[in-house]
């Protein structure tokens, strides 16, 4: 068994790209035991990439659910599952013969996970899409970028990742605390557009309040207020400043070198109608130093001065090589784990497994002997 807060268990994953298999990751790295089940030829298959960090920590089998002995197979694994895991767009897997009707014949306390990006229904649900556009109808992407330019891509996180994956798996978790008063397993429809615009929530209230009175690029968190922004340092290097409270602010004035005798008065940094002038301040300020010397003098104060690493860089920071926050797998540098458990802590993932490596020993534990391998060879329901 598996080391984690999860240990023990089971989850049956549909191969798909991206949220789905973020989610079961996020299980699979907290204990669980997942399978993943593959297409049976995975040559022809497209999804995912070489040693894809997503992919990792669990086994996977081979199965081409276009036969009725494929189909069996995945129900099969479902019988003995606590949690079934898919990405396909609506109405995919009950042609398949594997809905949540289909599966709960089997298994009533299976949890079935769906992931898509409008949900199971409404005029956009049978429609093709990606991140960008999900977030885009979410409200979530429109307040992302510059005063008087376009909205700028968060990448894909805010809506494959933040409000796709990781709220499928929060989803999944309630539904099997749910069932442990119930006994029974329920369907879970979670939508990256629904998971996008609940991440905006504080947005809102922000809104209502008067705090958000701006367009995009002109409020408290969107890069409109100079002290909480981005600024290029003189090695052509970033950082990132978050000095909203007056006594960070302090702080950062005095890291800033502007707190000297020859200093001019600074503008009161609260005052939106100051901001133009005390952006320009601060930029030539940041721009008098190399980034990591200015990470240097602020270090040990609350100066909200933090330096901008790439994602291959931040292994190297000094938190995070002492929290371990990064780790290598199979040659891969990648996020570890999280969250912590003082008492049930996870293990480092496995790397991922070839596709379809684990089929024989998978279905053995089903019960089938080499006779029956060979007869779902022969039947084309693996490879």
């Amino acid at each position: 068994m598996k080391a984690g807060p999860l240990a023990g268990l089971k989850v049956v994953e549909l191969a798909g790209l991206a949220p789905a298999p973020f989610a079961c990751m996020i299980l699979a790295d907290l204990g669980a035991e997942v399978v993943r089940v593959d297409r049976a030829t995975p040559g022809a298959d497209v999804l995912g990439l070489p040693n894809d960090p997503l992919a990792r920590g669990r086994r996977t089998i081979g199965v081409n659910t276009k036969t009725a002995e494929g189909v069996e197979l995945v129900l099969k694994l479902a019988e003995t599952a606590d949690v079934l895991i898919e990405g396909f767009r609506p109405g995919v897997m009950e042609r398949m013969g594997l809905g949540p009707e289909a599966v709960h014949a089997r298994n009533p306390r299976l949890v079935y996970g769906r992931m898509t990006g409008w949900g199971q229904d409404g005029p956009l649900s049978a429609a093709a899409g990606h991140d960008i556009n999900y977030v885009g109808i979410a409200g979530a992407l429109e307040p992302i970028g510059r005063a008087g330019e376009r909205p700028v891509p968060p990448l894909n996180l805010v809506g494959d990742f933040g409000g796709g994956g990781l709220m499928l798996a929060m989803g999944v978790l309630a539904a099997l605390h749910e069932r442990t008063t119930s006994g029974r397993g329920q369907v879970v429809d979670a939508s990256m557009v629904e998971g996008a615009a609940l991440l905006t929530t504080s947005l809102h209230g922000m809104r209502a309040a008067g705090v958000w009175p701006g367009e995009r690029g002109d409020n408290l968190l969107d890069g409109g207020a100079p002290f909480y922004d981005t600024y290029e340092t003189s090695d052509g290097k970033y950082v990132a400043i978050g000095a909203i409270e007056m006594r960070f602010w302090g702080d950062l004035v005095k890291v800033l070198g502007l707190d000297g005798p020859d200093g001019e008065e600074l503008p009161v940094h609260v005052d939106k109608s100051q901001w133009p002038k005390l952006r320009k301040i601060v930029a030539e300020a940041v721009r008098r130093y190399p980034r990591d010397e200015l990470v240097a003098r602020a270090e040990g104060t609350d100066a909200c001065l933090t330096p901008v690493l790439s994602p291959w860089e931040a292994a190297s920071h000094p938190q995070n090589a002492a929290r371990g926050t990064f780790v290598d797998i199979g040659g891969t540098v990648q996020p570890a784990p999280a969250p912590r458990f003082d008492r049930t802590p996870p293990a480092t993932p496995e790397a991922p497994h070839e596709k379809g490596a684990d089929t024989e020993e998978v279905l053995a534990e089903l019960g089938f002997d080499a006779a029956g391998l060979a007869r779902l060879r022969e039947a084309g329901a693996i490879a």
